[in-house]
């Protein structure tokens, strides 16, 4: 944390409700200028009641678009970011969740909880300060993903939410060996089975954890001295881990990648 010496800056999606609204206060309270983004102006306002000095930053995860104007935001944040935190996501839903697509077309848990993180990773690493960490909140419970069957059929909002963490558990892995990523690191983390978020408790289950558990996890992997210079790696809440077998896989990787180019070209002509 923050103890006397310069002001450090974070970005962190996803703090209106649950995990985010609490790391975006922990850290402000810690003397962070702290970014704090969501899709809902109104939410928005309500959460910066508890993140002293922060700033809001709106856009809908599920759209690239939005996206890319994010990133594109927080590249001209000054002083430069030093730690960016993906948190935003999409649980199971409830049980009875029908299939829902993001704006560009992909399955939305697949949007919100891979793309978007990892496009937005991809658009601020260059503007990033040296030595700066890229958290992205994951998840153990993944499964596996059939790039044929994007759209998956037939629907579960359960395999959606696990295929799309083990991808961006593929992403992180991938990303973090790329060049463009040499002045930051790169890492994943499980804060916690079913902590007691809004996101646990509308998929229809009782939640297991209290909020600190996974704020902990997370902040760990976050600013952990320790942790310096390690990156592409995946934490199970502070200890070492591995992610689902495909998270692995070379060839997934390589698709994945793809995908991610294939969007960033649009962010750059948009």
């Amino acid at each position: 944390m923050t103890c006397g010496g310069p002001v450090r800056t974070a970005l962190i999606t996803g703090t209106t409700s649950g995990l985010g609204k609490m790391l975006a206060a922990t850290l402000a309270q810690s003397g962070w200028l702290v970014y704090f983004h969501g899709r809902d102006v109104g939410r928005l306002q309500e959460a910066g009641r508890l993140i002293p000095g922060g700033v809001a930053m709106c856009a809908d995860l599920g759209s690239i678009s939005q996206v890319g104007r994010l990133a594109a935001e927080a590249s001209t944040i000054t002083p430069a970011i030093d730690l960016l935190i993906n948190n935003a996501g999409v649980g199971y839903g409830p049980p009875d969740q029908e299939r829902q697509l993001g704006t560009d077309g992909y399955e939305l848990r697949f949007s919100v909880n891979c793309i978007a993180p990892l496009l937005l990773s991809s658009l601020l690493a260059p503007h990033m300060a040296p030595g700066g960490r890229i958290v992205n909140v994951g998840s153990v419970n993944q499964g596996p993903f059939d790039i044929h069957d994007l759209l998956l059929e037939p629907y579960r909002g359960d395999a959606a939410y696990q295929r799309s963490k083990m991808a961006l558990s593929a992403g992180t892995f991938s990303l973090a060996a790329d060049p463009r990523f040499s002045q930051v690191t790169m890492n994943c983390v499980h804060p916690g089975s079913r902590l007691d978020t809004p996101m646990v408790r509308i998929s229809g289950v009782s939640p297991l954890n209290d909020l600190s558990t996974g704020v902990d996890a997370v902040l760990h992997v976050a600013t952990a001295p320790a942790l310096d210079g390690v990156t592409g790696a995946f934490f199970d809440g502070a200890a070492p881990a591995r992610a689902h077998p495909q998270a692995y896989s070379a060839e997934f990787q390589s698709w994945l990648r793809r995908v991610l180019n294939r969007e960033m070209h649009k962010t750059v002509r948009q």
